[in-house]
């Protein structure tokens, strides 16, 4: 079948389905995702199976060992899966609640209340899980999404997809409410971005290329997950323990991650106690270092960096250091060179702190804790679709209410507007 039709179908039968979906009541909906729990908890041997086949040929081609471990499902990540749905469906449901009400001199009521975004796109890269999480939140806020994974995981998600479709659907969700896209053609999604008379919103999650790409052709309103280049500035006045036990972890605990520390500021007054030992930490978890002149007059053994480290996402075992002569100079570097993901500065006082949190522009900033967390499930919503980088419609960790919308409802006896 011509892949423009084909993409057609599956946005009309979504488009189809939503009008159920927002109708839906929260038994039923919050019945299937417990469903779609159990089924992939049932059907993990399957899954697994059919992911050792993605990372064979992910090996094959030469893949980093970050983009492997990003692709990898193994008993617990299922497990991770599963439990993502049920807390999803322990959430309050958001479609229907009243936002705002009020009444005019004029006896006219007006209640503002949630509504879903409608037909949702997905277009993502390497992790599977977001097949799971995606539909879940989705199905949630009562809307139709329509999955377009990567062809590095197009088996898992192809299992994971179908897993959840028979679940939901045995469970009284309308057929047609997840769609998966089936073929790996990028000519799919192409076509799916243009298709604004089906699609209401398209959220893509995964590289810089892809995201541009998608931005810069679609006629769907985009809500882009944008890259994740996150610092963490060590203060002259960090307990430098604590320092070292987060920087650790926002780079080492998972590098290939969106949240992980691609860049560590240092202030030059504890540069000379701190760097040594933090390096020297780094080196035995195989991190490769790259630092700037100041940074390498007191760790000579580091790799130069250059200009395009400060605004690389690595993704990977790989760090860019930079020591800062102020805090000043530190929130200028990361407005400058960051990507408004997350950001982090580790200190005990509170001013320099608060400063820090004020004025450095990012969705998530944070004062004495990893990066790591920016995160739907660690921040209570039970998943996220994605990590918004821009302003409008939402910013940060991407939950149930973030993809819905709103509707006025004004009720009346009979006014008129003179």
């Amino acid at each position: 079948m011509d892949i423009k039709i084909e993409m057609e179908n599956l946005a009309r039968k979504a488009k189809i389905a939503s009008r159920g979906m927002a109708n839906l009541s929260s038994i039923v909906k919050n019945g299937a995702l417990v469903a779609m729990a159990e089924a992939l908890e049932e059907k993990a041997e399957d899954i697994k199976s059919k992911n050792t086949v993605d990372l064979k040929e992910a090996r094959r081609v030469g893949l980093s060992s970050a983009l492997i471990d990003r692709l990898t499902l193994n008993d617990k990540r299922i497990r991770d899966m599963a439990q993502g749905l049920r807390e999803i469906a322990e959430l309050p449901d958001p479609i229907g609640e009243i936002i705002e009400e009020r009444v005019r001199p004029n006896g006219l009521r007006i209640r503002k209340i949630r509504v879903p975004l409608g037909v949702i796109a997905i277009i993502y890269e390497s992790r599977p899980n977001v097949t799971s999480d995606a539909a879940g939140l989705c199905l949630k806020a009562g809307n139709s999404t329509i999955l377009r994974g990567g062809s590095e995981a197009i088996n898992s998600n192809l299992i994971i997809g179908k897993v959840l479709q028979d679940a939901a659907y045995s469970s009284g969700i309308p057929q047609g409410a997840i769609q998966l896209v089936e073929t790996t053609d990028r000519e799919a999604m192409f076509h799916l971005i243009k298709m604004g008379e089906s699609i209401d919103v398209v959220i893509p999650r995964g590289g810089e290329e892809m995201i541009r790409s998608i931005r810069a052709n679609a006629t769907v309103p985009v809500i882009s997950h944008g890259k994740g280049v996150c610092h963490i500035y060590v203060d002259k006045d960090a307990d430098l323990e604590i320092a070292e036990r987060i920087c650790f972890n926002a780079k080492v605990q998972r590098p290939g991650v969106c949240n992980a520390m691609e860049t560590l500021l240092v202030h030059k007054d504890i540069a000379k106690q701190f760097l040594p030992r933090m390096v020297r930490k780094f080196e035995q978890a195989k991190v490769e270092i790259r630092g700037d002149k100041k940074t390498k007059a007191i760790v000579p053994q580091v790799k130069d960096a250059t200009e395009e480290d400060w605004s690389t996402e690595y993704l990977d075992l790989i760090l860019s250091v930079r020591v800062v002569d102020s805090l000043a100079e530190a929130i200028d570097h990361i407005n400058k060179y960051g990507t408004m993901h997350s950001e982090a500065i580790v200190t005990r006082d509170e001013k320099v702190a608060q400063r820090f949190l004020n004025e450095v522009d990012a969705s998530s900033v944070f004062w004495n804790a990893s990066t790591r967390f920016t995160d739907g499930g660690e921040f209570g919503m039970g998943a996220e679709i994605g990590i918004s980088t821009q302003k409008l419609h939402a910013r940060g960790p991407m939950g149930v209410r973030e993809l819905t919308s709103a509707k006025f409802i004004i009720f009346g006896n009979g006014q008129i507007r003179e």
